[in-house]
């Protein structure tokens, strides 16, 4: 048992492997498209050219297009997939819930009513370039506090949990619809092009903030992955076995929001990556989560690069929202998922 333990276990990791290596050729790839003709030569001068300055050297011009506005993009397109699909994944076991995802349980409809307020009113928690992004970080928080306190009232019960993001999904959304038919014009080309989902915004300064957040609470995800393996047999036979399913209940969806929070209020509602790239992994290397949530984020970073990629390219040069590409590739990727997997139990 112990051979086949290690044997299957090396196999998910070689898998995991397999599709870090995928995401790096299709950053590779990516990184020379685009309205200037750029070769792999050059792109690798330039990066080479940040390690070794004085072996490698890069025209300026192909240093500022690579290092100052693709790559950005590009890191920016994993490390949001790897936040969402990590915290898909979080969120569907906590729940036990296969639709669960950042997005169907309303904390990027409080993102969008933050990004709304600040763009109606001109003012919000932090003021100049942080206006949009504080407002929509701190929303996104106060949606996932409400959720996680009423489950805290009402008994931390995966069914209130789920009651209580439909609920905050419908009311968020709705108020921030109310804001759209009083905004003026250019009030809505703000709430409306913040709320389809972009990548554009990221630079090399904002990554601190999003990297610190990502090393505080991805570890302390994956830590929990053995109490998740334990949680599936539900909650008395999770108490039973020493686990308070409560307290991990609430304890991993409090982090997964911080960490959703922060990944949207820099992207917008990305929609479809936290929903689809955790059945991705489920299905490929089972239930296992000290695998499943490693598993979970590189999925979800190269279906959103992907996408992106897609977005950038596919009508050059106009660039379709990251968002609206994540949904209409997601959307029927989804439907094939459900159809392959009708007949298997979605928790074994």
């Amino acid at each position: 048992m112990r051979r086949l333990h290690g044997r299957h276990a090396r196999r998910k990791l070689a898998f995991m492997f397999l599709v870090a290596a995928a995401i790096a050729a299709l950053v590779g790839l990516v990184i020379t498209l685009g309205p200037l003709n750029i070769s792999f030569v050059q792109v690798y001068e330039v990066l080479l050219s940040r390690v070794f300055p004085q072996v490698f050297h890069a025209g300026d011009q192909a240093f500022q297009i690579v290092w100052n506005i693709r790559l950005p993009r590009l890191m920016g397109a994993v490390m949001a997939g790897v936040g969402l699909g990590v915290c898909g994944c979080v969120m569907q076991s906590v729940l036990m819930n296969p639709l669960a995802s950042p997005f169907t349980l309303g904390i990027s409809a409080g993102a969008q009513f933050g990004v709304a307020v600040a763009a109606f009113f001109g003012a919000g928690v932090f003021g100049g370039p942080y206006l949009l992004i504080g407002n929509a970080f701190v929303f996104a928080l106060l949606c996932s506090f409400f959720i996680v306190g009423l489950s805290l009232y009402r008994g931390a019960t995966s069914e209130t949990l789920v009651l209580a993001g439909i609920v905050v999904n419908y009311f968020f959304s709705s108020l921030s619809r109310l804001f759209k038919y009083f905004a003026s014009d250019e009030q809505l080309r703000l709430m409306v092009s913040w709320g389809m989902g972009d990548l554009s915004a990221f630079s090399w300064n904002r990554f601190p903030v999003l990297m610190g957040v990502f090393l505080l609470i991805i570890p302390f995800l994956w830590l929990k992955g053995r109490d998740l393996n334990i949680m599936t047999v539900g909650d008395e036979s999770a108490k039973s076995l020493g686990v308070n399913a409560n307290r991990v209940r609430i304890s991993s969806m409090a982090a997964a929001s911080l960490l959703v929070a922060t990944v949207v209020c820099f992207t917008g509602p990305i929609s479809f990556i936290g929903l689809v790239a955790p059945h991705m992994a489920r299905i490929l290397i089972g239930a296992d989560h000290k695998f499943l949530i490693p598993a979970s984020g590189l999925l979800g970073a190269l279906v959103l690069l992907g996408a992106d990629a897609v977005g950038m390219n596919i009508v050059a040069p106009t660039i379709i929202p990251t968002g609206i590409m994540t949904s209409l590739i997601g959307a029927p990727f989804f439907a094939w998922l459900i159809l392959k997997g009708k007949k298997r139990e979605y928790w074994t």
